[in-house]
């Protein structure tokens, strides 16, 4: 038994074990135990006694539970629990009050206790690949360094969420269903990589600007107030950007700003320097129910290629819109009020990105057929019952998303047919079943079928991935 006690390091790695030996619990001078890549269910009553334990792995496992008594673990530095089936982690958790490192990567956790909030040593916290709907608070974790939630369904961030994160250097928040980034994103004074990729944010705070990233992603968002090309040329472009931007926000007597005499000034402002510079028509988020005549004499001479009218209270699209259709590529007209698109959208005929989301649609016109370049369309948050036959046919088509609607059904023939599209969104709507025939659509990338009231697939197919889900359909295909 002395023998035992002189031991430092265990190593049972890759041994099929389904059971923890609990002659394992004598090792009182343990320091690090290693037990991934086992067929584990749970943990046996007595590891409590390991307390001189400082790095312990369980992970690629099959727990489902951790025991709460792992809070007399007090030296314990290093905690990995990634690749198991955990739902959630018991509130003693916090009573490592030396852990610096904790990785639940690749669980099925829904919520976080509070009380990891209180972890004071805690610098490097990773939480992908789980089910979080909410970002935790960190009210105690000073020290917290590493931050990593990609790849959940977090829908907020607010100023309470990042308020105590003083030490943040690392933030990673890619493929979540953020829509928007608050300006307290600013507190985070020590922020040096940001990853916001495939979200649904459309705008940045300017103030972002202030940060000093090194690395900043954005991919994989319907950004529509920074140009592509500004995206495309790195961090430092896109902050420069930010940075010019606030200063345009600033209130000054020079002349980018056209101020009319017909309506109040708060709604009125055209900034030009977005037309020159930018080749933006931006009039977004003024709440007015009409695109004053002002904003699209301000356009002159200029090549405008995109425009954004989004967060306003707009009924119908303005007519004059088609006076930018040898121009224009790109239309947000998203958060508004539309119940009906107009035919003088459909003569844009070198639109490629068309956003409508959170209207009042429930149908499109025939005549979008002649948009023979559109690429990508944004349709989620409205009143569509199916998806409208137009889209069939335009063959161009990329991109259709058109989630969190009441759509009931699709034409996996018609589909199959759209032979460039890469991304069908789906999420949230009515469908009662999907036609195995879906399948035949090779070509989709991203099919995106959750909260819909269909019974098969089952979860555990569609959180395989796309590639599972259609093979699952093509062999339910009847011969």
């Amino acid at each position: 038994m002395t023998s035992d006690y002189c031991l430092h390091s265990l190593f049972l790695i890759h041994n099929k074990l389904k059971i923890v030996p609990e002659e394992i619990t004598n090792l009182r001078n343990l320091k690090g135990l290693y037990l991934q890549h086992n067929e584990l269910t749970c943990i046996p009553e007595g590891f409590e006694k390991l307390f001189n334990l400082e790095d312990m792995d369980l992970s690629n496992n099959c727990l489902t539970t951790v025991p709460a008594s792992f809070s007399s673990l007090s030296s314990l530095v290093r905690l990995n629990l990634s690749c198991n089936q955990l739902k959630n982690l018991p509130a003693e958790i916090s009573g490592m009050k030396r852990l610096k490192h904790l990785d639940c990567n690749s669980n099925l956790l829904e919520t976080i206790p509070s009380n990891l909030a209180g972890m004071e040593s805690l610098e490097l916290l990773y939480l992908r690949r789980n089910k979080l709907r909410f970002l935790p608070e960190f009210p105690s974790c000073k020290l917290l360094k590493e931050l990593h939630l990609g790849e959940n369904q977090i829908e907020m961030l607010g100023a309470e969420h990042l308020k105590h994160l003083n030490s943040i250097l690392v933030l990673d928040l890619r493929d979540n269903k953020l829509k928007s980034v608050p300006d307290e994103i600013t507190l985070l004074q020590s922020l040096e990589r940001l990853d916001l990729s495939n979200n649904d944010i459309s705008s940045l705070p300017y103030s972002l600007g202030r940060l000093h990233l090194k690395y900043l992603a954005l991919e994989g968002n319907p950004m529509r107030t920074i140009r592509r090309e500004i995206i495309n040329k790195g961090t430092q472009e896109v902050l420069k950007y930010l940075r010019s931007k606030i200063k345009d926000d600033e209130p000054s007597q020079s002349d980018s700003v056209i101020e009319t005499a017909m309506t109040l000034p708060s709604e009125s402002k055209v900034n030009v320097h977005s037309i020159t510079t930018l080749k933006i028509l931006d009039y977004s988020d003024k709440q007015t129910t009409l695109i004053p005549d002002e904003v699209f004499d301000a356009v002159k001479s200029n090549m405008i290629t995109s425009i954004n009218f989004s967060k306003n209270q707009l009924c119908e699209i303005p007519q004059r819109i088609v006076e930018l259709k040898e121009m224009v590529s790109d239309v947000n007209l998203s958060f508004n009020k539309l119940s009906f698109m107009s035919l003088e959208l459909c003569m844009l005929q070198k639109l490629t990105f068309l956003d409508l989301r959170n209207n009042f649609l429930n149908s499109l016109p025939e005549e979008m057929e002649s948009l023979v370049r559109l690429q990508t369309i944004n349709l989620s948050f409205n009143r569509f019952k199916i998806l409208p036959e137009v889209l069939y046919r335009i063959p161009t088509l990329e991109t259709i998303l058109i989630s969190n609607n009441q759509v009931g059904s699709v034409d996996p023939v018609k589909l199959k047919t759209m032979e460039n599209l890469i991304t069908l969104d789906l999420q949230n709507n009515d469908l009662l079943q999907i036609p195995p025939e879906l399948g035949n659509c090779v070509n989709l990338r991203t099919l995106l079928l959750d909260g819909n009231p269909f019974r098969v697939p089952r979860a555990a197919i569609l959180m395989k991935g796309t590639a599972a889900i259609l093979e699952y359909l093509r062999d339910r295909i009847p011969t």
